[in-house]
């Protein structure tokens, strides 16, 4: 598929770093060089411009990271109105997960938008959709009988996963896990750990979600089996098992920091919720879709859950997500009971058949454990130099560190999120994209596109290495 893909810059290295045989996997080619470059300060006049005609017409509300405006983008970079060329570290926080304007993805959307934009489903159906839903069955974790049904973001695959389940059930309550996010949603505010920024002031919240505590092995130091009987404890004291419909896990947390729960964990609580009548449901929405080097992070943690949720990385860019699971969960629903105006619309739909096939023609499984290989190995140096890096985790190109005040790594662990501040501003300034992340900002996450070269690993870890310096 990658011979579709248009012309070539002679400045992409991703094909000498690529682990898959150079014959089943053609190099990519980009139509813009995959390289860094400042040639204006940050932001530049144009984006200074811009972001004056932003304030005065969209709401504060919605903030940006970095106020520079994007012109174009391709691979694993974004080239801002003014030609400054960034190393996206970020991918629209986990939605490019294959690349900016993928070529297949480009051309399957293409042709959808010509054929016909939209029917809805529930009215006047097609192929498209069916074709996704058989997709997510044949690649979502567990070898049984599977249903989907489609929406357009992840807060709502949350809503209707935790819905299904309340039918399903016949029971109320929804349980999550410390340091948790799952949207900005009335339901998924109440569920997230942080309320600011997401639910400062929108209350009252919905009820009947409960908070329990989640493997964090930086700081707990517990083993997953005593990790998963303190939050077992939690649920049966405080909630009961006969009244919890749901318990609602992200394998890999994603705003909370990446955190990666210990060994045994995630099985341990599944067992617990199939005794119990729990319906337990994965919330893979950033950390899905081959981003990890498996197509679900579940799969690392030999979890089978009994929902999937999916979005983001699904569609390549356009609105799209998931609710997969066991047929006799998903058909609890009475009919009329699901879907949405927008849900499943074709384009989107085509777009995301065109990137399960891209993942596999391009061994994009490959290339997301090259990544975190990549990734981990040139964060360890840097640990090695300098002690506010406290811990190094994730797994693929989900990687991050969390950054403590100096010389408390191995003690008190002190959060030390104006580092985190300091260093993402850096970058910025010299053409790095970062995000932040962490309960106490003081974590910096790596979510990059699956297209991101060594060469590009390299060159971005050594600007956060000046960064870091420069404190």
């Amino acid at each position: 598929m990658t011979d579709t893909l248009n012309a070539a810059a002679s400045t992409n290295t991703a094909s000498s770093t690529n682990t898959a045989s150079p014959a089943a996997t053609p190099a990519p080619v980009y139509t813009v060089p995959q390289e860094r470059r400042v040639v204006t300060s940050v932001p530049g006049p144009k984006s200074v411009e811009l972001q004056k005609r932003r304030l005065e017409s969209v709401s504060t509300g919605v903030s940006s990271v970095l106020p520079v405006y994007i012109a174009s983008a391709n691979g694993a970079i974004l080239v801002d109105v003014d030609g400054n060329q960034f190393i996206d570290l970020g991918a629209g926080i986990g939605v490019t997960t294959i690349g900016h304007t993928e070529a297949s993805v480009v051309e399957a959307a293409v042709g959808q938008v010509q054929d016909f934009i939209h029917t809805l489903f529930t009215i006047t159906p097609y192929e498209e959709y069916i074709r996704v839903a058989e997709l997510l069955a044949e690649h979502t974790p567990g070898d049984f009988p599977k249903k989907s049904v489609l929406i357009n973001s992840g807060a709502e695959a949350v809503e209707n996963g935790v819905k299904i389940a309340r039918k399903y059930t016949g029971r109320r309550a929804v349980a999550v896990l410390d340091h948790a996010y799952h949207g900005r949603t009335n339901l998924t505010m109440a569920m997230n750990h942080k309320a600011a920024p997401y639910a400062t002031g929108f209350g009252p919240l919905a009820g009947d979600v409960y908070h329990a505590p989640s493997s964090y092995p930086y700081h707990d130091g517990l083993s997953g089996a005593d990790a998963a009987q303190r939050t077992i404890e939690y649920l049966e004291k405080s909630v009961g098992a006969t009244d919890l419909a749901c318990l609602v896990v992200e394998p890999i947390q994603g705003e909370g920091g990446f955190m990666v729960p210990a060994e045994g964990y995630l099985p341990a609580l599944q067992e617990w919720c199939t005794a119990n009548g729990v319906v337990m449901i994965a919330d893979e929405i950033q950390s899905g879709m081959a981003r990890t080097g498996a197509y679900y992070a579940s799969e690392h943690f030999g979890w089978t859950p009994d929902l999937v949720l999916t979005a983001k990385g699904i569609a390549g860019g356009l609105p799209l997500a998931a609710v997969t699971g066991r047929a006799e969960i998903m058909d609890a629903a009475q009919p009329g009971g699901l879907g949405g105006t927008f849900g499943g619309n074709p384009v989107a739909c085509a777009a995301a058949v065109a990137v399960f096939e891209s993942i596999e023609s391009n061994n994009l499984l490959v290339e997301g454990r090259r990544i975190g290989d990549s990734l981990r190995s040139g964060l360890e140096q840097l640990q090695h130099k300098h002690d506010i890096i406290g811990d190094i985790r994730g797994i693929g190109a989900m990687i991050a560190i969390e950054l403590v005040q100096p010389g408390t790594g191995d003690t008190s662990k002190e959060p030390n999120a104006a580092a985190v501040t300091a260093i993402a501003e850096y970058a910025a300034q010299h053409g790095v994209l970062l995000l932040t992340a962490g309960t106490y900002g003081n974590v910096l996450r790596f979510l990059p596109s699956l297209a991101l070269s060594d060469d590009l690993i390299a060159d971005a870890l050594s600007v956060i290495d000046d960064a870091i310096a420069a404190l």
